[in-house]
């Protein structure tokens, strides 16, 4: 009998045993046949000054505030800088899951913006994997300064530049992501004939994690061979990242001082070495506009 019964007990545990296996492999052929996206690569749609692969959703409108004080080595006198003051005002909408649109108005050179930014590829496992997001964008921008020389003849596209960018990430776990940023300047007047119209630079950025809510971001601009490398800076930025709720505050440490493409990769003048510093802050927060339809 005792033998009968390990038997049975034998028997059971083996089928038991198969059936497990066989609903194994049935779980890994369903988990094969579906797509696996990766969210929130970065926390917020730009890393401190550029933009990130993150867009925002659709039928929401993000509003930025982005400030820059004074450089910190101007001493007491200006309080450290905090006398001094920059900054940038923008709105970013979602026009689809894989398209927005946005503006913005700067202080410095009373500059307008407007860009395009597009979702190409998005970072997946599974059935569809792919080991990168892409986002591809594309900017104008406005200087409406009054000109110095008011007698000379002053083309209005003379005010006009414009910048390119594809912006590749990846998320390698659920604390660090990277991303480069291949990056192109355009500008239509320059000072002197030495001075480049176009501009080549590579950035990269990226992002740990250290809390749900708290993470490390850094950002670097490099230059390539030209003669603008030889006048201006490459831009370069740390900061922290902090969610609360519906807004985002990012706290930043950069030498650059303007707020677009054009000013902090082509015109980047402080010299981190000499402790040509500014503090600064972005600010964002998003408005549900339009609910998206879910059937």
């Amino acid at each position: 009998m005792k033998v009968i019964i390990s038997f049975i007990f034998l028997l059971i545990s083996s089928s038991a045993i198969y059936a497990q296996d066989d609903l194994l492999d049935i779980l890994d052929e369903e988990a094969g046949e579906t797509t696996e996206y990766t969210y929130a690569t970065f926390k917020d749609t730009r890393i401190i000054h550029g933009q990130s692969v993150e867009l925002t959703s659709p039928g929401e409108l993000q509003f930025v505030i982005q400030h820059r004080f004074g450089k910190i080595n101007d001493g007491a006198y200006n309080f450290f800088g905090l006398d001094q003051a920059t900054m940038r005002m923008g709105l970013q909408y979602g026009v689809t899951s894989w398209l927005n649109v946005g503006i913005g108005r700067s202080s410095f050179k009373k500059t307008f913006d407007g860009y395009l930014k597009a979702k190409v590829l998005r970072q997946s496992a599974g059935k569809k994997s792919m080991p990168v997001s892409v986002s591809v964008y594309t900017s104008a921008a406005l200087n409406s300064l009054r000109w110095d020389d008011p007698e000379r003849t002053n083309y209005f596209s003379s005010r006009m530049s414009y910048s390119g960018q594809l912006l590749i990430a990846r998320k390698w776990n659920n604390s660090i992501s990277l991303q480069v940023m291949p990056t192109y300047v355009h500008r239509n007047l320059v000072a002197t004939e030495e001075d480049q119209n176009d501009i080549y630079a590579i950035g990269v950025g990226g992002r740990v994690k250290v809390s749900n809510r708290v993470a490390i971001t850094g950002e670097y601009y490099y230059q390539l061979d030209g003669y603008n490398a030889t006048i201006t800076n490459n831009s370069i930025a740390l900061g922290v990242d902090i969610e609360t709720g519906g807004h985002v505050f990012q706290f930043h440490l950069t030498n650059s001082k303007g707020m677009i493409e054009p000013y902090f990769i082509a015109e980047t003048q402080g010299d981190i070495l000499n402790g040509d510093i500014y503090f600064g802050f972005n600010i964002s927060r998003v408005f549900v506009l339009k609910k998206e339809n879910r059937k």
